[in-house]
């Protein structure tokens, strides 16, 4: 689909143009509280400035979504297969509006907290709440896919933490007889890298799936209930990549601070291992096509390099509210979208 065609329908369509705005909305939300975590220890560390954080995150966020996308695009296909949206396409479109809802209405809330949240399971979590919403129960719930998250979830967590730990012993020994004030501006550069490397695989992951959910909003508002195997196009990418962008630059710093700087005080090559750790357990998931949380990867490898010094040294109060909100996250934005899909259902 061509972007003429893409703004045709749009304009055509009322239903169509409101998920579009939607999932805007959520891509936006995304580079708001969930995008800042990738480049939240290199600014922490004073290693980039802000600013140039931001355009360094915006062009990585869209390679990552680009390059990712021409090797292995199963990520998208699993996020979109997960939920079983067949029946009356009109149905499930507003059930799909009602998942996006949800998940910006959790974002946000989580955002005045400080607190990272991760649009990834709210995104999970939302179309599950709209699809058992729709067809009365679980039938509407692909368990197979289902499993993927699950692995996901457990995986994110396991390989995070000790991927930020085994990362920071493997620098401390490798640099273990240098001069710390003569490798401050190396792990600087090495930082900028890191965060480079972050960025684009929020990209490979997260791109990926708010584009799969849009192909999803194209095809049943055109009367279809499965995208096939639809390539993604490419001003799509770019679209989802400046959103994000977009909204770092205007909200992410609430994140960042808790992220980078409250919950562990982190050194130069501190934030080089958390970014490096996180960013090869992101391109592992992403090869293989299982659906991961940016945010989990990311917060449990700084756990893990905190770790490292000794458990003290995490503020476990901020852990704390993560984990909080993270198990949350399933029950509490699946009800918001099942509740939505009620009472759009009054309107319909």
């Amino acid at each position: 689909m061509n972007i003429i065609d893409f703004i045709s329908q749009v304009i055509q369509n009322p239903i169509l143009l409101i998920t579009v705005i939607l999932t805007c909305g959520v891509v936006f939300v995304n580079g708001w509280t969930d995008a800042p975590n990738a480049i939240a220890t290199c600014i922490a560390t004073r290693a980039i400035p802000p600013r140039a954080a931001i355009i360094m995150s915006a062009v990585f966020n869209f390679l990552g979504v680009f390059v990712m996308t021409l090797i292995n695009s199963t990520v998208a296909m699993t996020i979109k297969n997960m939920v079983n949206f067949d029946g009356d396409t009109n149905a499930a479109i507003l059930a799909l509006c009602a998942a996006l809802l949800a998940i910006i209405l959790w974002a946000v809330t989580a955002w005045y907290f400080g607190i990272p949240t991760s649009e990834s399971h709210a995104l999970i979590a939302g179309l599950s709440g709209a699809a058992i919403a729709l067809h009365g129960g679980f039938n509407g719930i692909n368990g197979d896919e289902w499993l993927k998250v699950i692995y996901g979830l457990v995986l994110s967590t396991m390989l995070g933490f000790s991927s930020g730990f085994l990362c920071t012993k493997l620098t401390e020994l490798l640099f273990r007889k240098a001069d710390r004030r003569k490798t401050v501006g190396f792990f600087q550069g090495a930082q900028v890298f890191g965060g480079a490397a972050m960025s684009f695989m929020h990209g490979a992951q997260d791109g990926q799936k708010f584009m799969g959910v849009l192909m999803l909003g194209v095809f049943l508002a055109n009367g279809s209930e499965t995208t096939g195997n639809v390539q993604l196009p490419i001003w799509m990418m770019i679209l989802c990549s400046t959103l994000m962008a977009l909204g770092t630059s205007l909200g992410g710093y609430k994140i960042i601070k808790s992220v980078g700087m409250d919950m562990v005080k982190l050194n130069t090559y501190q934030g080089f291992s958390a970014d490096l750790g996180a960013a090869l357990c992101l391109l592992v998931a992403s090869l293989t096509g299982i659906p991961v949380s940016t945010t989990h990867t990311k917060t449990t490898a700084i756990m893990g390099v905190g770790a490292t010094q000794r458990l003290s040294s995490i503020n476990l109060s901020v852990v704390k509210e993560m984990i909080f909100t993270w198990i949350l996250t399933f029950p509490g934005c699946g009800l918001i979208a099942y509740i939505a899909v009620r009472i759009f259902g009054l309107f319909a």
